[in-house]
């Protein structure tokens, strides 16, 4: 992939941004099909008060139904833990449960949770379940999740570092990602560097029609002819 660079600096901008604007600022560019690269209603966000979390992709697959093959319910942890260094931070976890129906038990809790943000990590994206909101929410990781759950039950990794499918958005190891209160959305690395400054833009777009639609005079003809004036 012939991918841009993205400095701090985007990522500090791509977080002052909502999913919102940033998904029609990529729409902007026609690098994918609209109605493609950003998760359905199934995923919920478990901290909406917190701005937009943004980082790089760390996948694994869990079940938690029935118990692993061998170990114990975090199944070879530690090749997990250390394989999550080796994408660049800040890092987001993305975490695919292939139980025939996910989210019986959370494998993030609140143990975890402090786990991972020692990695670097600053959010977990999973369709499974989530546990001890309250004490996750004060460690600062943000949660999205499918459910919550009161147990882990029998929840363990068995197998990380591949593609995997959340809430019918495919993520890659090392993808950029962002997420907020409206959901999750991957960010084409090849035009990530100009997505808020054309973000920007649409922002400045949308209060002047705002504006427009506040006026005294407003009318249908004076609307159509200054969005074309923007569009143009």
């Amino acid at each position: 992939m012939n991918a841009e660079p993205v400095t701090p600096r985007y990522l500090e901008e791509l977080r002052a941004l909502s999913t919102c604007v940033v998904a029609s600022a990529i729409e902007a560019f026609g690098v994918r099909l609209r109605n493609r690269g950003f998760s359905d209603s199934s995923l919920c966000c478990m901290f909406p008060e917190q701005p937009a979390a943004v980082g790089y992709t760390a996948t694994a697959r869990i079940r938690g139904s029935d118990p692993p093959m061998e170990g114990h319910s975090y199944y070879d942890r530690g090749a997990w833990w250390d394989s999550l260094l080796k994408i660049p931070a800040p890092r987001i976890v993305v975490i695919e449960d292939a139980d025939s129906t996910p989210g019986l038990g959370a494998f993030i809790g609140e143990v975890h949770a402090n786990i991972l943000l020692a990695l670097g990590c600053v959010a977990v994206v999973t369709d499974g379940a989530v546990r001890d909101l309250p004490e996750v929410r004060q460690s600062g990781l943000q949660l999205f999740a499918g459910n919550v759950s009161v147990s882990h039950a029998y929840a363990h990794v068995f197998d990380f570092g591949g593609t995997v499918e959340i809430a019918g958005l495919t993520v890659h190891p090392g993808d950029l990602i962002q997420g907020d209160l409206h959901g999750v959305q991957t960010i084409p690395r090849e035009i990530a560097g100009r997505v808020p400054d054309k973000a920007r833009e649409i922002m400045k777009s949308r209060k002047e029609l705002i504006r427009m639609c506040r006026s005294h005079d407003f009318s249908i003809a004076k609307f159509i002819q200054k969005a074309k004036e923007l569009e143009s």
